[in-house]
Order: structure tokens, then sequence, then C-alpha cells
């Protein structure tokens, strides 16, 4: 099987590149003259970097697709303060010669255990009805295996094999300090809702190679989605409370805060307000912790301008060569 010699994370200005990644993204634009060019992003399994193809790029668009293995030749180039890759020249790699897990940004921990310490917190609800809820899903294999593999969203926070069920952790274990610090919570509702807020998004996206939306991902969502498979379950559970199932189902409407940001409902319940805030909190804690480890300019304590955050991120003093340490701004 042909091997990988540098990665993504690896990068420096000035590289020569001649390695292999998937064409993770792929879109033919024109200049301000009217030639074409390829924007491409570049991806293995520790991140991805951007990449053109000024020359022939009608030709090249032609070669390859979305999706598809690639040996890219180039250079890396700095550009408003991010590494891009100019390519020179490119060949399709077949599936059947590389390893495709070499390619997948996956989470750090073990799926696995991820997926044990899920099921703790699935035992840890003492309600009836609802750790008949949870265990009817994640007792399911197929549910199972797809929360473990799904990533959290397509373009902002945990974007990753994995990324899903680490996220999911993550807004369970602030859940659960909230239920410590905060009087008159109904804790088994909070926990439950947390641990299913985003259950739509193992449907909403797909993930066998480039992490896309799926067609009813596009078209209907992962709320939605998400609302319809509890519905579905709770319907097979003899004598479902309706209360807690509406208080429930709000949750999971309500859990993206405002309409603007896709929510049908904005929360109206202590446990919908909580679950959402550690949702969003951890969601952008993880898209600030990525891009920092993004490459970029080694010489700056800032990351480039985050389109989806609108913002520069600090990054933090940079130790000098003598071992020192200086403070830097922009």
């Amino acid at each position: 099987m042909a091997a990988k010699a540098i990665y993504v994370k690896d990068i420096n200005t000035g590289d020569r590149i001649d390695d292999l990644f998937i064409a993770a993204e792929k879109t033919l634009a024109y200049s301000q003259k009217g030639s074409p060019y390829l924007n491409l992003r570049l991806q293995d399994r520790t991140g991805e970097v951007d990449a053109k193809i000024w020359d022939n790029a009608l030709a090249w668009d032609k070669v390859f697709k979305k999706g598809d293995v690639l040996r890219v030749q180039g250079r890396a180039l700095s550009f408003k303060n991010a590494v891009q890759v100019s390519v020179s020249g490119l060949q399709k790699v077949s599936d059947s010669e590389v390893d495709i897990a070499l390619f997948l940004p996956a989470a750090k921990r073990d799926r696995a255990e991820m997926f044990t310490e899920l099921l703790g917190y699935c035992e840890q609800v003492k309600t009836p009805c609802l750790t008949a809820l949870l265990r009817s899903f994640f007792h399911d294999e197929k549910i199972a295996a797809l929360f473990q593999r799904a990533p959290a969203a397509k373009g902002f926070h945990h974007i990753y094999i994995g990324g899903l069920i680490e996220h999911t952790l993550s807004v369970v274990g602030l859940l659960k300090k909230a239920a410590e610090h905060y009087e008159n919570l109904n804790e088994d509702l909070l926990i439950t809702g947390g641990i299913l807020h985003d259950i739509g998004k193992i449907y909403e996206l797909s993930y066998e190679r480039v992490v896309e939306y799926s067609d009813p991902g596009r078209l209907i969502g992962h709320i939605v989605m998400g609302l319809e498979m509890i519905d579905e379950r709770i319907a097979a559970i003899p004598d479902f409370p309706k209360q807690t199932a509406m208080e429930l189902r709000h949750i999971i409407l309500s859990h993206h805060g405002e309409l603007g940001f896709g929510s049908p409902k904005r929360p109206k319940t202590l446990e919908a307000l909580i679950v959402h805030f550690m949702d969003d909190m951890d969601a952008k804690v993880n898209a600030f912790q990525e891009y920092i480890r993004q490459p970029g300019d080694q010489e700056s304590a800032w990351t480039p301008y985050h389109r989806l955050l609108e913002r520069y991120i600090y990054k933090g003093a940079k130790a000098t060569e003598d071992g020192g340490v200086r403070e830097e701004g922009v």
C-alpha cells in the first residue's frame, strides 16, 4: 500500500509537497481576468489545508472528484497568514492502494470506551420511562454503531469520526455539574435531553469519506429528524407520560437557542435553557481548539480569520529560541 510521509499538521510554509490526501472540497472558480482555477481542501487524519490549481484548471477538473484520494505535488505557501498549497501536479490513487483511515480525522479517545461511558450515563437516569427510552436507542446495534462513528457537524465543531459521541459526553459532563450547582432541576430530564439532543445527526450527515450533508439532512435537518426518532420510540413505550414527553421534545426543539440559528423554539424551561448553553459552549470551545491546531503562520500568536466565528483567535505567548517568552498581537 502507498504510504504517507507528511501530514497536514506538519506542513509549513516553503515545504515541497509530494504526498497523499483526500480531496475534501473541489470547486471551479474564475479570477477577475476570467481565468479558471480550482479551489481545493486537502484532508488527512490530522486536518485540512487549502490548495489551488492555477494552470490548466479545466483539464484537471475532469481528472478527479470530491472524495478521491490524490497524490499531490506542489509547494506550501503563505496566504493571509495561513498555509496554502500551490499544486503543480496530481494523480488519482485507487482506494485499494491506500488505507482510508489515514485520511479521516478521528476523535483522540477510543470510541468503544466513549460508548461505554455513555451507557454509564444512561444507567444513571432513574426515571423508568426515560431509562427505557435511552435503552431503546443505545441497545439498538445500528444506532449504537452510527452514534459512535458520526461527526457532530460538517463545518464548525467536532468535524471528525467519533465527534458526535465526544461532543455528547462533554455536554452531559457539563450538565451533571450544572445539576449540582443549580436548584430545582429535573436532572434525569436534563441528562436525557443532553444525550439525545443531537441524535438526528447520525442521519443528517454522511461520513464515509468526507463529511457531507445527506439529502434528508439538507431538506429536514437533525432537529426535526431527531424529534421524529424520539417520537417513534416513545410511542413504543407503554404509558410514557405525556408531560415528560412534551418537556423532552421541547429540549430537542430549542437546543439551538434562537430562531435565527435553526431552533423551531427558544428555550422556555430551565432544562432546555441549560442544555442549549452547554451545547453551545462545548461546540465553540472545540471550534477554538481545533482552529488553533490548524497549520498557520508559525511566527504569529494569532490564527487566520475564522469566517464562522467572525474573529481572529489568540493562540497565546510564543516561546523564543533562547527560551524566553514574548507576547504577540495584531
